[in-house]
């Protein structure tokens, strides 16, 4: 069945209760069930929709409004609203050090990135002092925006000292792999995780809304000798992420 055919007037509007636009709403919901909208398709504009339907374009508007507020639609600026992907989400362990694209590949995801900033720089007050940093020690910066299967995932913004990275240059796809080869990978870390709302610049690089929930990671990661080898601040999708944590209870004797 085709979209116009799908919306034009029958049953479904005239034996529904409720608001009309409560009715599309519902209407496009079971066009979703059954793929007659499929994920990442555009919704008609609503001219049409209103046109195919035979309801005003405040009507169509409301319904459509309702279906962003669930999450089953997104409006992109410029290019209309469609129907939302629904990615699986990831789980991640909180008790193992791993990089992202060693993560994606074990879940046998391709992965790929895309490079905000990358180079040697003065260090922030905030890096100064998670790094442990002297008077006029510089920083190896990355920062990059992680997708998996074409699926923005992570802004992960890594400082590290320049003696851990000389070379930020030489890092094409796992920073953890370049730091073994250089006899600097790290065995533990320390990690704070919160819950944000993204703000527009994080929310239109992970392709997103602004205010939509997102998880604010930051970690320092330590050599065996105590040494700090980075400090990361990454940013996550709210709807892409399940971090997992193992406990285990101590024995106690009452």
């Amino acid at each position: 069945m085709s979209v116009i055919d799908f919306l034009a007037p029958g049953d479904w509007m005239e034996a529904a209760t409720g608001p009309r636009y409560a009715r599309l709403r519902r209407r496009i919901e079971d066009g979703i069930a059954q793929r007659i909208f499929t994920p990442d398709a555009p919704l008609p504009p609503e001219r049409e929709i209103a046109a195919q339907t035979g309801l005003s374009r405040v009507t169509v508007r409301k319904a459509i409004q309702e279906l962003v507020a669930r999450g089953i639609i997104v409006q992109r600026q410029g290019s209309g609203s469609f129907v939302k992907a629904q990615g699986h989400r990831v789980e991640q362990s909180l008790s193992r050090l791993t990089s992202f694209t060693e993560d994606m590949v074990r879940r046998g995801m391709e992965t790929n990135a895309t490079w905000l900033e990358r180079g040697i720089f003065l260090p922030s007050p905030e890096e100064v002092v998670a790094l442990a940093l002297s008077s006029g020690d510089y920083v190896a910066r990355l920062s990059r925006l992680r997708s998996a299967g074409d699926r923005p995932m992570a802004i992960e913004r890594a400082a590290l000292p320049v003696e851990m990275l000389p070379d930020p240059l030489k890092v094409e796809t796992s920073l953890y792999r370049e730091l073994e080869r250089l006899g600097s990978h790290p065995v533990r870390a320390l990690q704070k995780i919160s819950a944000i709302n993204l703000g527009e610049e994080e929310a239109r690089l992970l392709d997103l809304k602004p205010r939509d929930a997102g998880l604010r990671i930051e970690r320092r990661s330590y050599l065996a000798d105590g040494r700090i080898v980075e400090f990361t601040r990454s940013t996550y999708r709210g709807d892409a992420y399940d971090f997992v944590a193992e406990l285990k209870l101590i024995n106690r004797q009452d």
